[in-house]
């Protein structure tokens, strides 16, 4: 047998050996019939009351068991529509366990949904930062729904270019710019405008990695360049008219090179 039953067999083998104590008791006390019955009555009720009081109880239970599947099937539907998941699907089970499983279907669906709500405000505030540093457009996504897995796995695919496209930029402009100071110092030229100030003093972290900026950054190299090399140039012909007029007025080695290091 189940020990459940068992064990109601026993309450009611109880309650019966009870009832046959009392009535040997008021047997032997000689208390007439009527008052007997008044008094089973008593205990009757009292009874009664104390069982319909545990009935109400396991009742309630057996409601707010109902009630709570009711509104974790609602929190699931939802759940599946913002997680873009297919219908849940119950399996055939006891009250108690099926609130069980549902409930805990809720919570880790409810997990899935803050991680990746918490994915996506990560994901923005460093597109926002690269953003900012490569002046580019934002990533476009609906911010006002639960971002699917796809979603998040472009995204993360977007931040990492981005990524990738800042440190390429970044070995860019050091090296550039470590070329343009050279120049610049070469060249005793000194930075005159509000860009040639931004590369050669700014600090590096600080710089706007825009592509304008690493097109201008090109140019002005380019520029520099363009002036070293006009200056060889210049020096170059210098040079031949010196070799040209030493050779003109025949001057002598030992006093060409003595010019030479001069």
């Amino acid at each position: 047998a189940v020990p459940s039953e068992v064990l109601a067999a026993e309450a009611v083998s109880c309650l019966n050996r009870a009832m046959a104590a009392l009535r040997d008791i008021w047997e032997e006390i000689g208390i007439p019939e009527e008052q007997r019955l008044e008094r089973t009555d008593v205990v009757r009720k009292h009874i009664k009351s104390l069982l319909d009081m545990m009935v109400a109880e396991e009742e309630s239970l057996k409601e707010r068991l109902l009630k709570s599947i009711a509104l974790c099937r609602k929190e699931l539907d939802t759940l599946c529509r913002e997680l873009q998941l297919g219908p849940f699907e119950t399996e055939e089970s006891t009250i108690l366990q099926m609130e069980k499983n549902l409930r805990t279907c809720v919570e880790v669906l409810q997990k899935q949904k803050r991680d990746r709500k918490q994915e996506l405000k990560a994901l923005q505030e460093q597109d926002r930062a690269l953003c900012d540093i490569l002046c580019t457009a934002l990533f476009t996504i609906d911010t006002g729904s639960v971002p699917s897995l796809d979603d998040l796995d472009r995204y993360r695919r977007h931040v990492a270019s981005l990524n990738t496209l800042k440190e390429q930029r970044r070995e860019e402009f050091v090296s550039n710019k470590r070329q343009i100071i050279l120049l610049m110092e070469e060249l005793d030229h000194s930075p005159d405008t509000s860009f040639e100030r931004d590369v050669v003093c700014e600090d590096e972290e600080a710089f706007c990695l825009s592509e304008d900026n690493i097109m201008a950054l090109q140019s002005l190299l380019q520029q520099l360049e363009g002036r070293r090399a006009l200056n060889e140039a210049v020096c170059a012909e210098l040079r031949a008219r010196i070799l040209a007029l030493w050779e003109r007025l025949q001057i002598p080695q030992e006093q060409r090179d003595s010019s030479a290091v001069h």
